[in-house]
Parts: C-alpha cells; sequence; structure tokens
C-alpha cells in the first residue's frame, strides 16, 4: 500500500501508474489532501493557482528560504490564517525546522515539480484500488 498526502500524492500517483497492476508491485494507493492532477491555472485547470504564487514562492527561498519556512506556515498552509483560529507556533517551528534540514536547491527545483507537473495521465492509469 502506497499513501500519499499533499506533494508525496504526486509521487504516489506516478509511481502507482507506472508499477501498479500489470505489474503487480502495488496493491493499494491512497491519496490524502494530494497535489494530483495539477496544482498551476491553466486553461485545461482554470481552478488552479495563477503562476504567480508560485513565482512567489520560488522568490521566498532565493531570496530567505529560512524566513518562508516560518512565514509559509502562519497562513492558509494549516488554516492559521482563518478568524479565531489557535496558532500553533510549535507545529511552526517545527515545519521549519523541517524544511532547513533540505537542500534550497531541491526546494527552488521542487516547486516547479509539485505546482507544474500535470498528473491527469497518471491518476487515469492507475487501476489499483484507490
Amino acid at each position: 500500500v502506497h499513501i500519499g498526502h499533499s506533494t508525496g500524492g504526486g509521487e504516489v500517483a506516478r509511481y502507482v501508474a507506472k508499477y501498479g497492476q500489470p505489474a503487480g508491485r502495488v496493491a493499494k494507493a491512497v491519496l490524502v489532501s494530494a497535489v494530483p492532477p495539477l496544482m498551476l491555472k491553466t486553461e485545461a485547470n482554470p481552478g488552479g493557482l495563477p503562476m504567480e504564487v508560485f513565482d512567489g514562492i520560488r522568490k521566498g527561498v532565493a531570496e530567505n528560504r529560512a524566513q518562508l519556512f516560518i512565514d509559509f506556515p502562519t497562513g492558509p498552509f494549516y488554516g492559521f490564517n482563518r478568524p479565531d483560529a489557535k496558532v500553533y507556533p510549535g507545529v511552526i517551528q517545527n515545519w521549519s525546522r523541517q524544511g532547513m534540514m533540505g537542500s534550497a536547491k531541491a526546494h527552488y527545483d521542487g516547486i516547479k515539480a509539485f505546482s507544474e507537473t500535470d498528473q491527469t495521465q497518471d491518476l487515469k492509469a492507475i487501476t489499483v484500488p484507490t
């Protein structure tokens, strides 16, 4: 069983599409609040986010990654921007800590991967219970 959340859902979708049935390497898949099929707003995906959103994230990674990893989770990512939302500083600090353990180049390149990769065909190719 392969389980993917957020951007990990894209990894699961791609793997299961490639190695699921008939290859037989995957019995089931679970996609939890996953990115696929596509985050970017396009003609085929009018409900997606505009490129400017992802350009802003890239800018944050390039200019001050440490600050981005504090600012990003304080907004809609965890819902802390909602009225009367209880903000958990420990969650923000832990998200930042985890983010800073990765490489800046991987983060920068990953933004393109998770936002611009159209996984519509991967999802259509999944034949295992999902």
